[in-house]
């Protein structure tokens, strides 16, 4: 079965401000577009992998109550996690390990009000 995850978007309200905090906490630049109205950061991607996008407009609400994304920090989730206060966001699960099978995980909101998780092997 292929990756289940083909492409992701996270609700922004303030489209600088959730640009800043996830370009801060993953050291990465995310440039942004826009497509009449519709504003995007895309998140850097190996060609051919799953990406994702931020995005501002009048149908994406940040929610704590849906889905839940996992983003990829590794080699070690800490190195995100630890910058994701002083960028405007707030740990609500510090890093625990599932199972030696599966690393590590972390949760956390950012700054627009999304619950996120971060995964790490280590």
């Amino acid at each position: 079965m292929k990756n289940m995850l083909n492409w992701f978007e996270i609700p922004v309200s303030d489209f600088e401000r959730g640009k800043k905090f996830y370009e801060t906490i993953f050291t990465c630049n995310i440039p942004a577009m826009d497509f009449g109205g519709l504003k995007m950061g895309m998140f850097p991607t190996d060609e051919g992998k799953v990406g994702g996008a931020l995005c501002c407009g009048p149908d994406y609400k940040p929610s704590m109550n849906g889905s839940l994304i996992y983003l990829n920090a590794n080699p070690d989730l800490n190195d995100v996690l630890n910058k994701v206060e002083s960028a405007g966001g707030k740990i609500i699960q510090a890093k625990k390990q599932i199972s030696p099978d599966y690393g590590y995980m972390a949760l956390f909101v950012d700054s627009e009000g999304n619950r996120m998780a971060l995964h790490s092997n280590n």
